[in-house]
């Protein structure tokens, strides 16, 4: 049994507080997302103008990564950095709230999801740096868990207001949906002011001859080595909407649309659950048998998700629910994994003076990989078949999980991996 001196040392204030963080900032936009699409009708705004919101947005998180961790580098210190990156989210429920058209809605996206990309490699850089090596999966597994704790609320919590809002007899059908918006700004401003108040960040001596692109250069090769791997299953590890579509299509002939579409919803929530639960078991036994064996073990579950998915449309099982189940509760254990492995690792592979920019391209890797898989499955569903697609995925995650496993077994930092 671990002593409570070993159990503080990890359990401290800035994992606390950027675990509190996490989930209020996650509560923030998942209160959000889940009544988005809906706003957007009452605008009369088409879906394709949603899509093209969300493409835009996802890349101006992924690039600023990349640049927030040169800047925080080179300039010495973040935690003022990831208290604006949260402060922007709340911007954006200003711009939502306030909104007559697309473009407002744009402006508060792209605000938002920069915001997101600013903060999330200097967080991870922070916590990494406040615990030592031996008990970063505990760390990341309980900051994960509380994180995917905001995303279960945050959906559940945005339809009971909109339902009760709605319920008010406002006149004007966007006037609940604002009043939702404006709700969010309360955790939204709670996420910054509890970051400020609980998360300590020793500022680092400014490094102005920092050069980005000889940096980048200049990571360790077994560095170079594992973001390929992380690429690799990247490219097949698709945004998991497309499960909630795909459970919707399977279940419509047993269901109908309206219920099939209820159901498919109450899968992803099932799948943010099972991620929370699973979040912390799955960092402590990393901390324990080590973390790059457990994640490959949940890049082999991603690849296996993709793969019973393809299988259940090809089947065409006359009660798919057993089947979709399955496919959700191994989504969740897999992105647990994932979540919570990828970023102890980077901190074991790369230097703690450019730790910060090490986290921002882990991040832009797994954004463009987010970006080509998801454009892929949707574009083989859609010209050739479902089973074609996710076939495709399970195989590019079954090259990132064999690329991960063929790493050396320790860092070139002397942490083992």
């Amino acid at each position: 049994m671990r002593s409570s001196t070993t159990l503080t040392s990890w359990l401290n204030s800035t994992v606390i507080g950027v675990s509190v963080t996490s989930a209020l900032g996650d509560l923030t936009y998942e209160t959000t997302n889940v009544i988005l699409p809906g706003f957007l009708a009452v605008l009369g705004i088409p879906a394709a103008i949603l899509g093209t919101i969300e493409g835009v947005a996802d890349a101006v998180s992924s690039f600023s990564k990349l640049g927030a961790g040169f800047v925080a580098d080179r300039l010495g210190h973040r935690k003022a950095l990831v208290a604006v990156g949260y402060a922007l989210t709340a911007v954006m429920q200003v711009f939502f709230a306030l909104a007559t058209g697309w473009l407002a809605i744009l402006i508060g996206r792209i605000i938002g999801w920069l915001g997101r990309g600013i903060r999330g490699p200097l967080r991870d850089a922070i916590m990494a740096e406040a615990i030592t090596p031996e008990t970063r999966g505990k760390a990341f597994g309980l900051h994960r868990a509380a994180d995917t704790v905001g995303a279960v609320l945050g959906p559940l919590i945005g339809i009971a207001l909109l339902a009760w809002m709605q319920g008010l007899g406002l006149g004007d059908p966007a006037e609940a949906f604002r009043r939702v918006f404006w709700f969010t700004l309360i955790p939204g401003v709670l996420s910054v002011a509890s970051f400020g108040l609980l998360v300590s960040d020793n500022r680092r001596r400014p490094n102005p001859a920092l050069r980005f692109w000889t940096t980048l250069r200049g990571f360790p090769p077994a560095f170079r080595r594992y973001l390929a791997a992380v690429g690799a299953f990247g490219m097949g590890d698709f945004a998991h909407t497309l499960l909630i579509l795909a459970a919707t299509q399977l279940l419509t002939p047993h269901f109908g649309v309206a219920r099939a579409a209820g159901v498919a919803g109450l899968l992803y929530v099932w799948r943010n659950i099972v991620q929370t639960a699973a979040s912390f078991p799955i960092g402590a036994l990393a901390d324990r048998i080590g973390h790059r064996r457990v994640l490959v073990l949940g890049y082999a579950l991603g690849a296996a998700t993709a793969m019973l998915m393809a299988a259940t449309f090809a089947a065409r099982a006359t009660t798919p629910l057993p089947l979709l189940a399955a496919v959700f509760t191994l989504a969740g254990l897999y992105i647990a994994v994932e979540e919570a492995l990828e970023a102890t690792l980077t901190a074991d592979y790369v230097p703690e003076a450019v730790r910060s920019l090490g986290y921002g391209l882990l991040g832009t890797v797994n954004g463009i990989g987010d970006l080509v898989s998801s454009v892929a499955v949707g574009f083989l569903w859609t010209a050739f078949s479902p089973v074609l697609g996710f076939g495709l995925a399970a195989a590019l995650m079954g090259v990132g999980t064999v690329a991960m496993a063929r790493l050396g077994g320790r860092s070139k930092w002397g942490s083992p991996a």
